[in-house]
């Protein structure tokens, strides 16, 4: 028997099948960023920083979990445990008179990034093993270090991969944006406002209407755009020396994930932005 379907639900279907379609592409677009990047650990990664001897030709499993994932990391299904007690020597432990900015304590999605760049735990530490099902903790395979290695089962690929826990000599993160805005921060109640900051030598953010949400615009096209600079809320109302932070919980902070993309090839090193002519670093610094 053949069906029909009358013109509303025609345009229904046309609609979920254009939706589906859609984000088929979308999913294409991204697994064609992330494979054959230095992002790509499985067997068949071009660049094999580490290589499974037990096999495995899954990309995206080193990262993210569809079932049983995390629920301490602000990120999608984050397939690794987060080392919340992990002691992380930051820049601003370095007293420099230039940062006027109040400093969490290492969190947020930079968090989730040093899960795996801290070198503290092995690649094939993560949650759930390829497959069905859910996993047991480490997966049963096991990572032979390559020939730019160190100790086999470390992350030991040169200080930008392997960042370790002493982050005074990297960008801060876990950082107020711009000194912050003074003891009322960018929020009042439900409003949430863009605008200038304390310090005058940082750009004025953009906030999304309505939201926690900032970001830094690099284009000057209206609304958020992929290359544009996020900044990340924060719960924390005290600094990592135990000081109240002006303005309280929040606030625009900047992170690992501010200025990178884990899934962006195009600039490289994952960064959202290309950084020719410090174009990155001028969309934040007025210098």
């Amino acid at each position: 028997m053949k069906t029909t379907f009358s013109g509303n639900a025609q345009r229904k279907l046309g609609a979920i099948l254009a939706g589906g379609a859609a984000m088929l592409l979308m999913s294409s677009f991204a697994m064609a960023a992330i494979t054959g990047s230095r992002h790509d650990l499985s067997t068949t990664g071009a660049f094999n920083q580490f290589t499974p001897t037990a096999g495995n030709s899954e990309i995206c499993v080193f990262c993210h979990t569809p079932h049983g994932s995390s629920t301490d990391a602000p990120v999608p299904l984050w397939n690794r445990t987060l080392h919340t007690t992990t002691p992380y020597l930051t820049y601003a432990a370095l007293g420099t008179s230039s940062l006027d900015a109040a400093t969490a304590p290492v969190g947020s999605v930079s968090l989730a990034c040093l899960s795996c760049h801290d070198g503290t735990q092995a690649m094939n530490e993560i949650i759930n093993s390829p497959g069905s099902g859910t996993g047991t903790g480490t997966w049963a395979g096991t990572f032979t270090a390559g020939s730019a290695a160190g100790a086999a089962n470390t992350l030991a690929y040169g200080t930008i991969v392997n960042l370790t826990t002493d982050l005074r000599n990297d960008h801060p993160v876990g950082v107020q944006y711009g000194g912050g805005r003074g003891t009322s921060g960018f929020v009042s109640g439900t409003n949430y406002a863009a605008g200038s900051t304390t310090d005058t030598d940082f750009k004025a953010i953009t906030a999304v209407t309505g939201k926690a949400l900032w970001y830094i615009d690099t284009n000057g096209t209206a609304g958020r755009q992929n290359v544009d600079l996020p900044l990340y809320t924060r719960a924390d109302t005290l600094d990592y020396l135990g000081v109240a932070i002006p303005g309280g919980a929040n606030q625009p902070y900047v992170e690992c994930a501010s200025c990178h993309d884990p899934h962006n090839t195009a600039n490289g090193t994952f960064l959202r932005y290309s950084n020719a002519n410090s174009t990155l670093c001028l969309a934040c610094h007025a210098k």
